[in-house]
C-alpha cells in the first residue's frame, strides 16, 4: 500500500438490541487508514497508480463530481508519489468551489469542468480519444476506480476482515468496493450490500464487468431501501441516525455512504434478518470530508 494501513481497526459495537437478537455487530475503520486518502479509496486507487508509476506516465486523469471523494484521494495519493493530477469535474465551474474541490487544488490537481451532458459520455473512447491525445502521458483512472484494477485493490480489505466474521455489510456506490470483497470472499462467509443510488437493477453487469466471478458463488445479497432518495440524498431521519451513531457508539458517519449502510444493518437486525449467532462486520468506507458541506452545526461530531 502507498500509505501505513497500522491505524486500521475493527470496532465492536455494544447495543442491548444485539444482546436481545443474539448478533455480534463490529465496524471495519476504514476511515482510520488516513486523515485524507481514508477508508476504501485508497484501496480502489492502489493498482492503477502503482501502473502510473510503473509505465513512467506524468499523470493521472479521472473523474467526479463536485463533492467526490475520489478526487481529493487521488490528487493527494498522486502529489505524494510525485505524479500530477487532472480532475474532469461533473457540470458547470461555479462562482464558489465546493470544500472538496477546494481541497483538490490544495493537492495540486487541475480541474476541468464539463457540461453534464459531456459528462454522461466519460466512459465512450469517443470521449476519452482528445483527452488521450492531450495528455499522452497521463493514465485515465475512471470515476471511483470503476474498473478490474479498482476491484483488484478493493480486494485487498478482506486482509483485515477475520475468519469468523459471518456476514459482510458495504454500501454500494459503482459496486468496486463490493465486487473485490466477493473476490476473496470465504465460503462460510455471505456479503450484504446496500446500494446508495435508485433504482440500482444493474449490480449484477457490473460484477461481471469488474471480474471474471460466477454469479451465483460466493453468496451475496442486496438490500435495496437504504438510499434515502437516491445518491448523496439525505433527510432529517438520515441526519438524526448519523448524530445517534455518534452518541451511542462513537461512530461518526458520512451521509453518502457508511450512514446508509448502518441504518439499514441496525433496521435489518430489529426485523430479525440476520440468524442468532450471526457476527457481522459493517465496513466504514470513509468520506467523513463531506460532510463539510452540510450546515456548521448538523452534526454532533
Amino acid at each position: 500500500m502507498l500509505f501505513p494501513t497500522s491505524k486500521i481497526n475493527i470496532q465492536k459495537l455494544s447495543d442491548s438490541l444485539f444482546d436481545q437478537k443474539e448478533v455480534t455487530v463490529s465496524v471495519l475503520r476504514l476511515d482510520k487508514l488516513h486523515e485524507i486518502v481514508s477508508g476504501n479509496k485508497l484501496f480502489k486507487l492502489h493498482y492503477f497508480l502503482a501502473q502510473a508509476q510503473e509505465q513512467c506516465s506524468e499523470g493521472v486523469t479521472t473523474f467526479g463530481g463536485p463533492y467526490s471523494n475520489h478526487l481529493v484521494a487521488t490528487a493527494f495519493a498522486s502529489k505524494e508519489i510525485g505524479l500530477k493530477s487532472i480532475g474532469i469535474i461533473r457540470g458547470e465551474q461555479p462562482k464558489v468551489l465546493s470544500h472538496t474541490l477546494q481541497a483538490c487544488l490544495a493537492y495540486g490537481m487541475e480541474l476541468k469542468f464539463i457540461t453534464r451532458h459531456e459528462y454522461d459520455q466519460k466512459e465512450k473512447a469517443e470521449f476519452l480519444a482528445p483527452i488521450n491525445g492531450s495528455y499522452p502521458k497521463f493514465l485515465i483512472i475512471p470515476e471511483g476506480g470503476y474498473g478490474p484494477l479498482g476491484a483488484n485493490g478493493a480486494a485487498m480489505i478482506m486482509d483485515w476482515i477475520p475468519e469468523n466474521i459471518t456476514h459482510i455489510c458495504c454500501a454500494i456506490g459503482t459496486a468496486t468496493t463490493f465486487t473485490g470483497l466477493l473476490k476473496n470472499l470465504k465460503k462460510e462467509q455471505q456479503l450484504i450490500g446496500f446500494p446508495v443510488l435508485k433504482n440500482m437493477d444493474d449490480i449484477e453487469k457490473r460484477i461481471q464487468f469488474l471480474s471474471t466471478l460466477p454469479l451465483n458463488h460466493p453468496p451475496f445479497q442486496i438490500i435495496n431501501n437504504y438510499h434515502f432518495g437516491g445518491y448523496a440524498k439525505k433527510n432529517n431521519d438520515l441526519i438524526e441516525a448519523m448524530n445517534l451513531l455518534y452518541e451511542k457508539y462513537r461512530l461518526p458517519t458520512d451521509f453518502v455512504y457508511t450512514a446508509k449502510m448502518m441504518v439499514g444493518v441496525i433496521d435489518c437486525i430489529s426485523n430479525d434478518f440476520f440468524k442468532k449467532g450471526s457476527n457481522i462486520l459493517c465496513i466504514h468506507t470513509g468520506g467523513l470530508q463531506g460532510n463539510l458541506s452540510l450546515e456548521p452545526g448538523t452534526l454532533k461530531f
